[in-house]
């Protein structure tokens, strides 16, 4: 048998000494077929759909988009039903308008709060490392649950006017803000301070205020009683028109500082360590966000009451909806969604239930199925 020649072998000595050769399309030959894509084609189409970012590829960012979108015409549509649905008045004559505006100080306040319970909660659930817990673990629904009834208790049923106008809207802003900062400022700056031990601290002060304000609703005449609860119950309703110019610069700074710390959020997401190690300092840091969160927490809480579920509800939504990380296209998500629920349920309440402005009640509800429903999905908290 004749030798076989290093020309009539397929790859080049060093090739066959290593055990490597071209591969078969590009052996001599062997045409390549016109509709056979080349490996060169097919790694260049893959990169160019492929970056980095919160939203990383065309697809997420059309996702994203198309809720956004989805949900700036639920909230129209959801502000436009309780504007004009059952408006006795002609559309567009001038009574008509004149009910609408006296319906649009409801609007403002479902704006208002939709801002400040989603972006504190998602936020306080960022530097908690935690989606199950919410702001209200920090004890404002109970010590505004308090500061009501000893108002109730020492000064009767005249007790309420004396909470409502711009001055007393902001001491209890101002006394929910001092709570926090006292807390916050106690346990965290030590060297041994710990957040769940701040968390837990929250829980237990949360608990002793609530236990001393039904020790004092106990002791209420039954018609105090009954002006009490209406005040303790999150209702529109409670909302006064002469706080909300407070309301909405408080909650529009307060916002926006949160806004802009948004990266500093993406990086606490990865989690303490990670957090330090990239160059954070996360401590201080961590105190300036809660801060921030118990002022809008203390906007919310002092202009319509308690709403436990309502942030747990709206952040759950934009988690599912969103899929990102970035807090900067999280809290506008999160914000719309927070007008969809709230406006709905004032439209649900008032024109099906003709129950006027009690949208705390199927908040409750609604949110505390979604938090039962996610608790035994997940298995754990």
């Amino acid at each position: 048998m004749s030798a076989t020649t290093d020309q009539e072998l397929p790859g080049s000595p060093d090739d066959r000494r290593s055990g490597s050769a071209r591969p078969e399309s590009a052996r001599p030959g062997r045409p390549q077929s016109p509709t056979e894509p080349s490996r060169d084609g097919l790694f260049a189409e893959a990169d160019a759909h492929r970056r980095s970012g919160a939203l990383p590829s065309r697809r997420a960012a059309r996702r994203y988009w198309l809720t956004m979108a989805i949900l700036v015409v639920l909230a129209a549509a959801s502000i436009l039903g309780v504007l004009a649905y059952d408006n006795p008045m002609e559309f567009g004559s001038r009574g008509f308008w004149l009910i609408a505006q006296m319906r649009m100080t409801s609007i403002v306040v479902i704006v208002v709060i939709a801002f400040c319970q989603g972006i504190a909660t998602i936020a306080f659930q960022t530097i908690t490392n935690n989606r199950i817990l919410t702001p209200s673990v920090m004890g404002f629904e109970s010590l505004y649950r308090l500061v009501q009834t000893s108002a109730v208790y020492f000064l009767g049923a005249a007790g309420i006017t004396f909470l409502t106008g711009p001055g007393q809207f902001l001491l209890q802003i101002a006394l929910m803000v001092a709570f926090a900062a006292v807390l916050y400022g106690w346990l965290l700056v030590r060297r041994s301070g710990n957040l769940q031990i701040t968390l837990l601290v929250g829980i237990v002060l949360g608990g002793g205020l609530g236990a001393a304000a039904t020790f004092l609703q106990r002791l209420l005449t039954p018609s105090e009683f009954d002006i009490l609860t209406a005040r303790l119950i999150g209702s529109i309703a409670n909302a006064d028109t002469d706080e909300l110019g407070w309301a909405i610069g408080l909650a529009a700074v307060t916002g926006l500082l949160l806004w802009m710390q948004g990266g500093r959020l993406n990086v606490m997401s990865l989690g303490r360590d990670t957090a330090m190690n990239l160059g954070l300092a996360h401590r201080r840091q961590m105190i300036i966000v809660l801060l921030l969160v118990s002022v809008l927490m203390a906007v919310s809480t002092a202009l319509v009451g308690p709403m436990t579920f309502l942030g747990f509800l709206i952040a759950m939504l934009a988690y599912q909806l969103g899929d990102t990380y970035d807090h900067r296209l999280l809290f506008p998500m999160a914000w719309l969604i927070g007008i969809v629920v709230l406006a709905g349920s004032y439209f649900v309440l008032k024109h099906l239930f003709y129950a006027e402005g009690s949208v705390g009640i199927i908040i409750e509800v609604v949110g505390g199925t979604f938090f039962l429903a996610y608790i035994l999905r997940k298995g754990r908290l």
